[in-house]
């Protein structure tokens, strides 16, 4: 069966230092229907960003030469938030893969890696962002405000910034605030169906959107009420409303 074809020119960063990673990467990526360009180093990154920020993709190496590519990774997320980040590590020790995740990236491939289970991931991640319906409202639970169309999150009005992920998650707990939802609902949601990465993706994106969600209530309004994520251990979690943070009921005719 052939494989799908991504949109033309969806633009991918490769940072990789290694000559023949790099020409890996630039070659496949070129065939499969992407548009890469190509750093060895994290200052060529980071100009390559500061000059555009028009990626949709980034690629990137944690032993580059010049920097720590965790400090990259958090660099590349604070200025290019809606882009799919993925990281490329030597590093076999799980803290160093959780780091990554929590730096910013939204999944990881461990050197030696197959060109194939690449593309596969960047597939999957990217089927995963549809554009929403312009009739889908946005989602508001008391101080929180999901804007589906924008892809924006609120808090009392100021943005929350989000990663994609962390966004989405948040949405697949929204929509159905005050149900128990399970692990595999999320994955299959928020990543895909038929994901075959790890699952230790879905337990990082969910601290760091916590941390966020609980900064962002020790920062507002005391009127200004969130819901927050209950663990429901052997199933999944659940976005716990109170009766001040619960949707209005619908108008009656």
């Amino acid at each position: 069966m052939q494989e799908p074809v991504p949109p033309a020119g969806l633009r991918v960063l490769v940072v990789e230092d290694d000559d023949v990673i790099g020409r890996h990467l630039e070659t496949g990526l070129t065939g499969g229907g992407y548009a890469p360009t190509w750093c060895r180093t994290a200052g060529g990154a980071l100009g390559e960003v500061a000059r555009s920020a028009a990626y949709d993709v980034v690629i990137l190496d944690l032993g580059l030469p010049d920097a720590d590519g965790l400090d990259v990774a958090r660099h590349l997320r604070t200025h290019l938030p809606g882009t799919l980040i993925v990281i490329l590590t030597a590093r076999s020790e799980e803290i160093d893969v959780i780091a990554g995740l929590d730096a910013g990236a939204d999944d990881y491939l461990q050197k030696p890696f197959s060109l194939s289970v690449l593309m596969a991931r960047l597939r999957a991640h990217l089927r995963r962002r549809p554009a929403p319906s312009p009739a889908e409202p946005p989602i508001l639970l008391g101080g929180l405000t999901m804007d589906l169309q924008a892809r924006r999150c609120l808090v009392g009005g100021s943005e929350l910034v989000l990663r994609p992920k962390e966004f989405d998650l948040l949405t697949a707990l929204a929509r159905r605030a005050d149900a128990a939802v399970s692990r595999e609902e999320l994955m299959a949601q928020v990543w895909d169906e038929n994901w075959f990465g790890p699952t230790k993706t879905l337990d990082v994106t969910m601290a760091s959107l916590r941390r966020k969600l609980a900064t962002a209530q020790a920062s507002a309004s005391s009127l200004c009420l969130l819901p927050h994520i209950t663990t429901l251990r052997g199933h999944g979690y659940r976005l716990e409303t109170t009766p001040e943070t619960k949707p209005p009921p619908p108008a009656v005719a």
